[in-house]
């Protein structure tokens, strides 16, 4: 039975890493979609407090949606074996990827300011779901940059060119999701705020 199963995964011509990072993926958006759902319901519920989103959370769009495009760079720069414009393109998106965290930092820290809490008696479920909106978008942030640091990594080991593409391709393909998914949370917040 387990012969018949590993011929089928292997004939399918899906490779396994392919597989696992598209249910990843299916998961987050899952997720994603549950909390965006809860947010409209307990909108609805009432004592709701409407506050503006902080600024700089339009500037992180901007970054993430830039760093996007870098990404995208490296992948076709690896594609034709160009190893130093790879390299340079994935610092980029990196150093673009940390921007946007020091940004959603920042965007939090406005938030304190404006005593718009997380948790506590002081809290309004407003607030808390902008922080967790965020805040969990920000954790899958993180494995990305952790993701592009070690396709770097690879890259400086001559690990990803034109043969090597697997690496670079799944990086690609979760950094574009992580993007589109900041985009599309962007919008949701600034429609239902």
């Amino acid at each position: 039975m387990a012969g018949v199963i590993q011929q089928k995964q292997t004939s399918s011509g899906v490779h396994p890493l392919k597989f696992a990072l598209w249910l990843i993926i299916i998961s987050i958006i899952m997720m994603f979609a549950a909390f965006t759902s809860a947010y409209i319901v307990r909108k609805e519920e009432g004592n709701w407090l409407e506050f503006d989103l902080p600024d700089n959370l339009l500037i992180n769009t901007v970054l993430l949606v830039l760093s996007s495009v870098f990404m995208q760079l490296a992948y076709f720069v690896a594609k034709k074996d160009n190893i130093n414009q790879l390299k340079i393109y994935l610092a980029l998106t990196l150093a673009l990827g940390v921007a946007f965290l020091i940004g959603q930092w920042e965007a939090w820290g406005d938030l304190v300011s404006r005593k718009i809490f997380f948790g506590g008696s002081d809290a309004n479920p407003s607030g808390s779901f902008l922080y967790v909106l965020t805040g969990v978008h920000g954790f899958h942030l993180i494995t990305g940059l952790l993701y592009v640091l070690i396709v770097l990594i690879s890259a400086f080991n001559f690990k990803v060119h034109s043969k090597k593409m697997l690496r670079i391709e799944l990086c690609t393909v979760y950094w574009h999701f992580l993007g589109g998914l900041w985009v599309y949370l962007y919008l949701f917040l600034s429609l239902n705020h």
